[in-house]
């Protein structure tokens, strides 16, 4: 409307003057509205070419937006395995603190097998303690049978000897009879040696190894148990969160609730441009918004960052071939912005929804130098063009708590 109004006063106002007064021709007489196109055909020519051009340069130069939103983060309250619920710290819409716990699953089978992981380390510490005694008597056992071994040696070889003068004197018999003491001596000190080194294997190596074991799955379940309890990481609201002892919770299928930080997002608001403002828009350029969560207000802003990659464009890998047209939808251009003034965003809660204006302003390159002669004219006219998107976002501010309380 106001581009049309400007156009009107630069072409069928000064037309329909001329005609007026230097023509003499009157409205309901010579001018009527049979003959108005003819007479006003050049106005109205180009009072519609204009009105378009205007139009076209000041939504390309002052792009506009519908989407702007202030974005925030949420946190998954999840917990590390699934299980029923068997205490909640906290309800619904609290405010948590880093490290305070919410909720705490059923730990009885975890509690149960590191009953059983400390009891059985209890036993291995006492059959350590016993693997000494063992050794003790392994090794006096090795002593009694070597002790034997050299007196069955001792009694063959003195008969032996007796034999060699005289072998009246000594039968064959007790000969055999010798050899074979002798024989089951060393047997009987082979098998106590064994037995000492079979405890020495148990004492050092076998039961240290079980204690280890033990002391792992301790941890284990130990570890179990501290994660059934699931601790707040940021500082924040939980919402959404109903749990009640008894509840199943899987990390996968039933996710406790949110937890909504209470500083990550604020301050940023995320605005989604058309494809077609790509390259007018700049870090650093002027936007103004206005937020339904804060009506008759216009907050400054300036664009913090853009988005490198359009996410209409994105795909994943399946199992169905990419077809481009079902793409409908063109994707927007995603822009951040960041306040000029802070406490302004104080009173907005996040997730607001609102609408604002960007505006190029070239004066820089202007002043230094990088744009002169009639492009630069051009450029602060276009530049000032913005003006016209800034009335309207006014009248949007002013216009919306009307159109919301009233006509909706």
């Amino acid at each position: 409307m106001l581009e049309l109004v400007f156009s009107a006063l630069i072409t069928i106002v000064p037309d329909y003057l001329f005609r007026h007064y230097k023509q003499g021709k009157r409205w309901g007489h010579e001018i009527t509205l049979f003959n108005v196109w003819y007479e006003l055909r050049w106005g109205l020519t180009a009072c519609a070419i204009l009105a378009v051009t205007l139009i076209t340069v000041i939504f390309y130069f002052h792009p506009s937006t519908k989407n702007v939103s202030a974005a925030f983060r949420t946190v998954t309250i999840l917990s590390d395995r699934g299980g029923r619920v068997a205490e909640v710290f906290v309800s619904n819409n609290g405010r948590v603190t880093a490290g305070d716990a919410i909720f705490r699953l059923d730990t009885t089978r975890q509690e149960a097998a590191a009953e059983t992981a400390r009891r059985r380390i209890v036993e291995i510490e006492a059959a350590l303690g016993l693997t000494g005694t063992e050794v003790a008597s392994a090794t006096a056992r090795v002593g009694a049978t070597e002790a034997d071994l050299a007196q069955a040696s001792s009694d063959l070889e003195r008969r032996l000897e007796v034999a060699e003068r005289n072998n009246t004197v000594v039968s064959e018999q007790e000969l055999e009879r010798l050899t074979t003491a002798v024989s089951v001596a060393e047997s009987r000190s082979l098998e106590a040696l064994a037995a000492l080194d079979g405890a020495k294997v148990r004492q050092i190596t076998l039961l240290p190894a079980q204690l280890e074991t033990a002391r792992a799955i301790l941890k284990e379940a130990e570890n179990e148990i501290s994660k059934s309890t699931v601790f707040a990481e940021v500082d924040g609201t939980v919402t959404q969160f109903l749990l009640k002892p008894g509840d199943i919770v899987n990390p996968i299928l039933r996710p406790a609730g949110i937890l909504v930080p209470n500083v990550t997002g604020q301050g940023r608001f995320i605005a989604a441009f058309s494809q077609i403002s790509a390259n007018v828009l700049k870090p650093g350029m002027l936007v103004e918004i206005t937020c339904a969560s804060k009506p008759l207000t216009i907050i400054p802003m300036i664009v913090d960052e853009l988005q490198g990659a359009i996410a209409a464009g994105q795909f994943r890998p399946g199992d169905i071939l990419l077809d481009q047209q079902d793409r409908a939808r063109p994707g927007t251009v995603t822009v951040f912005l960041a306040p000029i003034f802070p406490e302004h965003l104080e009173s907005i809660p996040l997730g607001s929804a609102c609408v604002g204006v960007a505006y190029t302003s070239r004066a820089k390159d202007i002043d230094a130098g990088e744009i002169t002669g009639l492009s630069s004219f051009i450029a602060r006219v276009v530049d000032g063009m913005g003006i016209a998107n800034a009335i309207v976002l006014r009248a949007q501010a002013i216009l919306l708590p009307v159109k919301t309380l009233v006509f909706n």
